[in-house]
């Protein structure tokens, strides 16, 4: 077997709508083909011995063991390795069960779909499923746990934390998007102008400078103080002098602790003789050079958690320990308290695994215990010296025991800080007195406090303090996201975008589009190329300047990684045509429409989706969709638009010169087409197409009809504005026309308009595209034959898997098909080829050149103007 490919589905796509988060693997099961498992003598035992969770798969069977019943009665390999990456994924932690196991075009060649909670994790499952198959079809070891180990270790290495996590899901189950930005912690909520951004618990409202003091534990004891909120005394030390200054002032025990430290890290707790204290402040000055030593005050250790100045959690925080039952030593008693099934290896579980490190050996050295101590029944034996979580410290929710007093106070600490989120860290004997009857203390003030120990208590009630953040970002009635309208199909996708994205700013929008030519904002490229894909369409969407967004979706980005949204408000379908057929699995037309209509299986149900009524694939889906439909058509009479009228739906038609919306028998004009530059006169009928489509998606997301109709009024199409869409340039004697068509449907576009161009002689630049079917490249020629006097036959840039004599053969295949008697020559070059044309030109000649490389052909044309006019002026 071999791995052909392997790639991560990020968004919508072709499988699933819903599940965006897919690996795809095209696998090749080679002579495997041949041989499913019930002609593989022993698989089902193995596989049930390697992995007897897989029982718990139903599969098509529906029942538990079906996946086993299906291993005996014969199933083919790339369906067995569906069902291993999905369960290895839920071994380590990440709980998956979506999959999909298709055979494409290609004998024993499969796509193995299967969903990932982590992307590098996925496809780490989908290459050891592989290898896991191999072993079990070869009899040979593998070693299941240490695959399991790799997966966790990889789960953890690029896992969201708890707290970042858990603030995602609550967002997600408001439908507010989502982009992580880099790969820590640091996340994007909402869309363009109305995005919000946090990192861990630090949202980006959080006042850095309340961050500051938080960070200085000295100026918070000192603020708090000068409130009256009672703190530890104590005093900031650099020396050894210092410390014996302070420690004659407040006696023993004290708590030494890095000024800048966080998370317990370089602490000292209980501390009662001057050795321990001498070695406390060496070991805090490995994180600060200052540090503070204060009184230790008894008791409990408890955070109390604020967000947006309201108290919302408390817990009580045990540090990682163990209780004797007498028998056992303490290394056994915490291999059997790693054993409880809350625990696990990093943030996997309620609780962490308690590791032994240098806290803990000097924890037991101080007891005079050792691991092969047996501590009496009931014992309690510490392991760290600090209460946090992640070092496998317990927690026990007290919201509901907080004294009034007490919640007055922790939210009057968030004021005095200044923090939005707060955590308060508290030393005493219960939280259900007032702190000053009680004795106790704020330790310390926290930015970015984590939420696990609320989340998911060890003992208590789960406390939902995600949902106050994102109550605090997007209270009620604010708008996470902005407009979204996506344009997908064959031809016409970028002008119709480059119109919808002129309407759209002409109405006071600040507009960020995405197009075949580049990314703009408002009419500023940002950046040059095919930016047709999902990352493409992030770069707009995480743009907080862009208040509207009108997004181009090619097929190859949506077959490469999905869509780079989750849902749009419109979703425009201009025409299903035969283009790039034989790749990538898109055999037909068919297969090509599933590609397109991912996009429209995205609209919002409260959306439209937008179709061409002359387009047969897409009529096919009208029924099928989830949001309202429109449609549009040049034929006003078209059975479609008629059913549509007669249903009292909206449509957009071309009639008697007019875009005309129509719902049910009435109708509104917009204006006459020949007043639409972007029409040439009305002769572009494909031009008229895009109108409409643009049109009526606008009028359908609110925009009023003279405003529609002034916007494409001035929009005048140029070779800076709509590049290789039907730029026409003007000489004295000749003129040129460069278009990017390159597909039959294209072809026939410039047909249709060059039937109402008046001309001496049409030349025609032409070229075969070597990733097309033959068929496709011959009827490209057909087409061409039939419309030009004279063809010039030029090369491609790419050639894509073919020779020039082979794609210039069919090309010339098709012309002689077309019925007429055409001359034609070869010049490799497209420069050349323009040259030429442009030598040759007689008065009244019409050159057409379709290039694949626009900006080129353009610049040479536009530079034999420039001459053409120095010379006049000479003259």
């Amino acid at each position: 077997m071999k791995i052909e490919k392997i790639q991560a589905l990020r968004g919508p796509n072709i499988w699933s709508i819903r599940r965006k988060k897919l690996i795809q693997m095209r696998l090749d099961l080679e002579e495997m083909e041949d041989f499913p498992t019930n002609k593989i003598e022993g698989f089902r035992e193995r596989i049930e011995h390697l992995i007897p969770s897989l029982i718990s798969h139903r599969c098509s069977e529906g029942t538990r063991g079906g996946f086993f019943h299906r291993i005996e009665t014969g199933t083919w390999m790339g369906h067995v390795i569906e069902h291993i990456a999905l369960e290895i994924q839920t071994l380590a932690g990440m709980d998956t069960g979506f999959g999909r196991t298709r055979e494409t075009k290609s004998p024993g060649v499969y796509n193995v779909v299967f969903d990932y909670i982590e992307e590098n994790a996925g496809i780490y499952a989908a290459e050891q499923a592989v290898e896991i198959a191999l072993a079990l079809i070869e009899d040979k070891e593998y070693d299941i746990n240490a695959c399991i180990r790799k997966l966790k270790e990889i789960r953890e290495r690029v896992r969201l934390g708890p707290s970042t996590g858990s603030i995602v899901e609550e967002a997600v189950s408001r439908k507010i998007p989502w982009i992580r930005l880099g790969s820590n912690s640091l996340v994007q909520l909402g869309y363009g102008v109305n995005q919000q951004r946090f990192q861990a618990t630090i949202t980006g409202n959080t006042s850095s400078i309340a961050v500051d003091i938080a960070c200085n534990k000295e100026l918070t004891k000192r603020m708090l103080h000068d409130a009256a909120i009672p703190v530890p005394m104590g005093d900031l030390i650099v020396d050894e002098e210092d410390l014996q200054r302070v420690i004659k002032k407040i006696g023993y025990p004290i708590v030494i602790k890095p000024l800048d430290g966080n998370h317990g890290k370089g602490s000292s707790i209980n501390v009662n003789d001057w050795v321990s204290s001498v070695t406390g402040l060496e070991h805090a000055q490995k994180y600060s050079k200052k540090v503070i030593v204060e009184k230790y005050i008894t008791g409990y250790d408890f955070r109390v958690l604020v967000i947006n100045n309201k108290m919302v959690a408390a817990a009580r925080r045990v540090p990682a320990h163990v209780v004797g039952d007498g028998e056992s030593n303490l290394e056994k008693l915490i291999e059997k308290e790693n054993r409880d099934p809350r625990r696990g290896y990093g943030h996997e579980n309620v609780l962490t695994e308690i590791t032994i490190d240098k806290d803990t050996l000097e924890l037991l050295e101080k007891l005079q215990y050792t691991l092969e101590t047996v501590p009496q029944k009931g014992e309690i034996v510490y392991l760290k010296s600090t209460a946090n979580l992640s070092t496998g410290g317990t927690s026990i929710d007290v919201t509901d025991m907080v004294h009034p007093e007490n919640i007055t106070m922790a939210e009057r600490i968030s004021k005095i800080i200044g923090l939005d989120v707060c955590g308060i860290d508290i030393m005493a004997e219960n939280l259900t007195q007032p702190l000053k009857e009680s004795g106790g203390a704020i330790i310390e003030v926290n930015a970015a406090p984590g939420f696990r120990m609320h989340l998911a208590p060890s003992e208590g009630l789960p406390r939902n303090v995600a949902a106050p953040v994102v109550d605090m970002l997007y209270p009620q009635g604010k708008p996470f996201t902005i407009p979204i309208i996506a344009v997908t199909g064959t031809n016409g996708k970028t002008t119709t975008t480059r119109l919808i994205s002129h309407i759209v700013k002409s109405n006071g929008y600040r507009v960020g589009f995405t197009t075949s030519d580049g990314i703009y904002i408002q009419n500023t490229m940002l950046t040059k190329g095919d930016t047709t894909g999902p990352i493409s369409a992030e770069f707009i969407l995480k743009d907080p300047t862009v208040e509207f967004a009108v997004l181009e979706t090619a097929r190859g980005g949506i077959l490469r990684s999905g869509l780079g949204f989750g849902q749009c408000d419109i979703g425009v379908l201009t025409n299903i045509k035969e283009d790039h057929l034989g790749m990538n699995d898109i055999h037909n037309l068919k297969d090509l429409t599933k590609v397109k209509r991912v996009v429209l299986d995205s609209v919002k149900k409260s959306g439209w989706s937008v179709l061409n009524a002359e387009d047969e694939y897409s009529m096919r889906i009208i029924n099928d969709l989830p949001s309202n439909v429109a449609i549009f058509s040049l034929d006003e009479n078209n059975e479609y638009i008629r059913k549509f009228a007669k249903e009292g739906r909206t449509t957009c038609v071309y009639e008697e010169g007019y875009v005309t919306i129509k719902k049910g028998d009435w109708k509104i004009r917009i204006g006459k087409v020949k007043d639409f530059p972007i029409t040439m006169e009305g002769k572009a009928k494909f031009m008229i197409d895009n109108v409409l489509a643009a049109s009526l998606a606008c009028y359908l997301y609110g925009f009023g009809i003279e405003d529609i109709s002034n916007s494409l009024r001035t929009f005048i199409p140029s070779a800076q504005l709509t590049p290789g869409r039907l730029n026409v340039f003007k000489f004295k004697n000749f003129k040129v026309l460069i278009d990017f068509a390159h597909n039959p449907s294209g072809y026939e576009a410039i047909e249709d308009y060059l039937k109402n161009v008046e001309s001496t002689k049409k030349i025609g630049i032409i070229s075969g595209v070597g990733d097309r079917r033959d068929e496709d490249i011959r009827l490209c020629g057909k087409i061409a034959g039939r419309m030009f006097d004279h063809i010039i036959i030029r090369n491609e840039k790419h050639l894509r898997g073919r020779t020039e004599e082979e794609i210039n053969g069919l090309i010339i295949d098709g012309m002689q098909s077309s019925g007429k008697d055409v001359s034609y020559e070869t010049i490799p070059k497209e420069i050349d080829a323009l040259k030429h044309a442009m030598g040759m030109a007689e008065d009244g000649t019409f050159i057409t050149a379709l290039s694949d490389v626009i900006s080129n052909a353009i610049d040479l044309v536009q530079d034999y103007q420039a001459r053409e006019l120095l010379e006049d002026d000479r003259i």
